[in-house]
Order: structure tokens, then C-alpha cells, then sequence
């Protein structure tokens, strides 16, 4: 008995044409170069969710960097002086203080600056 793959071949276009929906062209319309920009996408997408958070990272930082230079410390002299201090506040926390609340990310500038000064 032979196998009839029509349906099974219908459903797995259906997926790929759902996720290239939107594609320019051929990219949307045509099986093959619809399935290779589908497997292309799904790479990128893979990989960027990674690398994000390293972007985000560096934002942190330069966000941190930024706003420590304006209180004349550095931003390795800053997060030394916290963890000296026993201060733990991650990067997202501190960069959003930065921005949002200048005076709670003064009184951590000064903390770290005054555990930088006894320890020296």
C-alpha cells in the first residue's frame, strides 16, 4: 500500500507559511524560499535572544558609567566601592536608579566613596 503524502505536505507549508507571514515576496509566497527565510529567522531569533542580554548589559554599564562620572567616580572605582561597602545591587537596579531616583544613587556613590576612602 502505497503512502499518500498530500495532507502531511499541506500542514507542514500551512506552518511555514503562518511563521513567514509578512516576508517580502517570494519569501512569503513560495515553499522553498519561504522555508529556508523561516530556518534563517528562527536562527537569528535564537542567537539575538542571547546577545540581548549582553546589550542590555553594556547599557547598564555605560548608563552606570554616565552617572558616576557626573559624581566624579569612576564606574570600576563605583562598584568596587559598593561590594568594599557589602552593597549588593545588580546592574539593571543601578542603572534604573541612575535614571530615576538621582538622589538614592547619590547616597550609593557616597557610601562607596567613603568605603573606598577607609579601606585605603
Amino acid at each position: 500500500m502505497r503512502v499518500k503524502r498530500g495532507v502531511a505536505n499541506k500542514n507542514k507549508h500551512k506552518k511555514v507559511f503562518k511563521l513567514t507571514k509578512g516576508f517580502r515576496g517570494s519569501l512569503s509566497k513560495v515553499f522553498r524560499a519561504s522555508n529556508q527565510a523561516m530556518m534563517r529567522a528562527l536562527r537569528y531569533a535564537y542567537k539575538h535572544r542571547r546577545t540581548k542580554k549582553r546589550d542590555f548589559r553594556a547599557l547598564w554599564i555605560q548608563r552606570i558609567n554616565a552617572a558616576a562620572r557626573v559624581e566624579g567616580i569612576s564606574y570600576s572605582q563605583l562598584i568596587n566601592g559598593l561590594k568594599k561597602a557589602q552593597i549588593e545591587v545588580n546592574r539593571k537596579v543601578l542603572a534604573d536608579l541612575a535614571v530615576t531616583d538621582n538622589n538614592t544613587f547619590k547616597a550609593l556613590v557616597a557610601s562607596a566613596k567613603k568605603s573606598l576612602s577607609v579601606s585605603a
